[in-house]
């Protein structure tokens, strides 16, 4: 099954603690501090592999967590760093941020990599928070926060050449004679319902052919299956216009060649303006009139025709030779992709990470509340008064007491801080 988008929720690792430890020595009863960092948490990396076709391995496994880092230990031993977790996708596959749609990387290489959720960093252990005053700190930093998004993935392939036209027009046929592809192929609508890719190979040449399901009059408004695959020739070099020359369907060939470049063009007027080159299929079913009709109109629009019968690959080689030319005339102009991609903050780089809220609850309690607040407080040591004063002077140096002060805090009221309350007392 081809699946071409896919939402999954990723988390990346939390940074281990630092560790709280004294040396033990011989006759030095409680010697200096000597806990460790904790080790970096694993991040979630994407990684464009061209082995890779689908998104389907998305649709059954949503999660993705990546490695906590180890706390920190005795003797200054920093903890293991997370295992990275690395998530392969198909080369061509875009990634976004689900709530917002922002595009956060574009992967239209094999092998390229994106970092989409970062590994918090390890904490500190207690060795770092001695100095001349505090030379035994009983405390350490805790962990980095992991950081978690939900991911949209949207893959568009990445082909030279795509083949659009009418269902049943033989593109199938036409990308089965040419490569390897084994596309289905039968005698109605919407055969091919999923995109096929091909590698034609010419002499010294080969390029990459994408055959796209049929479209229909209303496809760039999503009649058919169009809109959901038009975008998949967005990536192409070159287009080939597969038209039935015959009108066995009862169709005029002219004009199902004007309604198809127009659902191209109310796609996106980009796409309609790729180089095109046409191929009138089923010529051995068509009569001289309206092979000359057809021929005559498609070179007044100035675009090169070619009259081939895929199945009995009559006029294949000369089409497949002149779309080579082209391709080599084109050059290797590649799809600009976003003019900007959004980039992520970590949690400890966003501009509210140091603020401090100040709440009051229906009790009159007052509630502080803040991300680098709560990474002090999972710091803290609350049997150890150095510590609590490392947090203390954290808060007043935010100037919170002055805004509590304004808000109605008075001596005997209660501040909480997450799950610790206390007493204020004016000194």
């Amino acid at each position: 099954m081809f699946v071409d988008k896919a939402q999954i929720f990723i988390k990346s690792g939390k940074g281990g603690n630092g560790a709280v430890s004294f040396r033990r020595e011989p006759y030095v009863p409680q010697g200096g501090p000597d806990g460790g960092n904790g080790g970096r948490g694993g991040s979630v990396v994407f990684l464009a592999d061209r082995n890779l076709r689908t998104l389907m391995d998305f649709r059954y496994k949503k999660k993705y967590t990546a490695e906590n880092g180890e706390d920190g230990r005795g003797k200054q031993q920093y903890g293991k760093d997370g295992e990275d977790l690395i998530i392969k996708v198909p080369v061509g596959t875009l990634i976004k941020e689900a709530e917002s749609g922002n595009i956060m990387a574009d992967l239209k290489e094999d092998g390229q990599r994106f970092v989409a959720a970062k590994g918090g960093k390890g904490g500190k252990g207690n060795v770092w928070f001695k100095n001349s005053v505090r030379q035994a700190p009983n405390f350490a930093e805790a962990g980095g926060f992991s950081v978690e998004r939900n991911i949209e993935l949207e893959l568009k392939l990445i082909a030279d050449v795509g083949l659009v036209g009418y269902p049943n027009v033989g593109k199938s046929t036409l990308l089965s004679v040419c490569t390897s592809a084994n596309p289905k192929i039968a005698d109605y609508h919407f055969t091919t319902i999923t995109p096929n890719l091909g590698v034609v190979n010419f002499y010294d040449k080969s390029f990459v052919m994408a055959d796209i399901p049929g479209l229909i009059e209303g496809a760039s408004e999503g009649l058919g299956l169009g809109l959901d695959f038009l975008k998949h020739i967005e990536r192409t070099r070159m287009l080939i216009h597969v038209v039935d020359v015959s009108g066995s369907e009862g169709r005029d060939p002219s004009e199902d060649f004007d309604k198809i470049n127009s659902e191209l063009r109310n796609y996106s007027e980009k796409l309609a303006s790729k180089p095109m080159i046409v191929a009138a299929n089923k010529i051995d079913m068509a009569d001289d009139e309206t092979v000359k009709k057809f021929s005559d109109y498609i070179t007044s629009k100035g675009y090169q025709i070619y009259f081939i019968s895929a199945p009995i690959h009559e006029g294949v080689d000369e089409l497949i030779k002149a779309v080579a030319a082209k391709l080599e005339e084109i050059g290797d102009a590649e799809d600009e992709g976003p003019a900007a991609f959004y980039v992520a903050p970590d949690p400890e780089d966003e501009p509210d990470f140091r603020d401090i809220n100040i709440d009051v609850d229906e009790d009159g309690v007052f509630v502080l509340t803040g991300k680098q607040l709560r990474k002090i407080f999972d710091s803290t040591n609350f049997n150890d008064t150095g510590s609590l004063r490392y947090l203390y002077k954290y808060i007043e140096s935010k100037g919170v007491f002055d805004q509590l002060i304004e808000e109605g805090l008075e001596d005997g009221d209660t501040v909480k801080v997450f799950d610790y309350e206390f007493e204020y007392y004016e000194e």
